[in-house]
């Protein structure tokens, strides 16, 4: 493998477009049952907020030692403002949209003892002049930039992909997506996606073997004009399909504490390395270590370039 491009990396800046959230975590203590209902009652002891979606890849991506540039749709509201006050305080330069008849996309987790007990949503999809908001946003950084990252968590954000792959495409800029859902159409002309197993199932159907894998993702990678694809399979390690052919990586053995977030931190890793001169497979590589560190800490989290190498 490749050394880590400590250097070059530091030279990179990243635009990052998608779905905006704020994880909020409530951790305290469990000691006996509700009277009022047979649920347990947590006295919380601890609050934290973390970014989240799209503004967690960026988090990574300046973690890792690159810059970033956030680009997407918030509420006008607490969750908003603190969006925006973690995002200055990460080093992230963020153009955040507001939307005073959208709610900020939260993700409210209730911890008892580091176990997950509730989960609380808030979420609506952003009105058409957000979305046009954005896209002019959008036409003005991209070109400042040596990689557009579009992530797709389905909250909307992302309605109008087509004509941002389009614009990134005019100017010459590679564009990563980390998709979510049917049609997959949508994202033709990326320079790569990354869908994890059950995102890759969807698409092409289910495989029986590598062979039959390959076949399958060699024809979508067609299908959508793609650079690359490389398909995230958990225990099963990571897969990268190009014009060389077919390319795997087994998993980094680690205990797995929390999945939360290891999508984006792949997804930051595998942008500064590319970005910064690796092949596709070195940044593969040096993406899938990244996710096998980050499993292992709670919630949505970041690894840094110390934690890597």
């Amino acid at each position: 493998m490749r050394a880590f491009p400590a250097g070059a990396i530091a030279g990179v800046n990243v635009l990052v477009v998608g779905d905006i959230m704020l994880d909020r975590y409530w951790f305290g203590e469990v000691e006996r049952i509700s009277p009022e209902a047979p649920v347990p009652v947590v006295r919380v002891a601890r609050r934290e907020d973390r970014l989240g979606g799209a503004a967690n890849v960026a988090r990574n991506i300046v973690a890792l030692g690159a810059r970033a540039t956030l680009l997407g749709i918030v509420g006008d509201d607490e969750a908003g403002g603190q969006v925006g006050r973690l995002a200055r305080e990460a080093g992230i330069a963020a153009t955040l949209i507001g939307d005073p008849g959208l709610p900020t996309t939260l993700k409210m987790r209730v911890l008892g003892r580091q176990q997950q007990l509730l989960r609380i949503d808030f979420e609506q999809g952003p009105g058409p002049a957000g979305l046009e908001r954005l896209e002019a946003e959008a036409r003005e950084l991209i070109g400042r930039h040596d990689m557009v990252v579009l992530s797709d968590y389905a909250k909307g954000a992302l309605g109008q992909v087509q004509a941002l792959i389009r614009i990134a495409r005019g100017l010459g800029v590679p564009v990563l997506v980390d998709p979510k859902g049917h049609p997959y159409q949508r994202y033709h002309g990326a320079t790569m996606i990354t869908p994890n197993r059950a995102e890759m199932q969807e698409a092409v159907g289910r495989w029986h073997t590598e062979d039959e894998l390959e076949r399958s993702a060699q024809r979508f990678r067609a299908e959508l004009d793609l650079e690359a694809l490389l398909v995230t399979r958990s225990e099963q390690g990571m897969t990268l399909f190009s014009a060389a052919g077919r390319e795997h990586i087994d998993a980094q053995a680690h205990e797995v504490f929390d999945v939360s977030g290891a999508g984006d931190t792949v997804l930051a890793a595998l942008a500064v390395t590319r970005a910064a001169g690796l092949a596709w497979f070195d940044a593969v590589q040096w993406a899938n270590r990244a996710g096998g560190i980050v499993v292992g800490k709670l919630g949505t989290s970041v690894v840094t370039a110390e934690e890597l190498t």
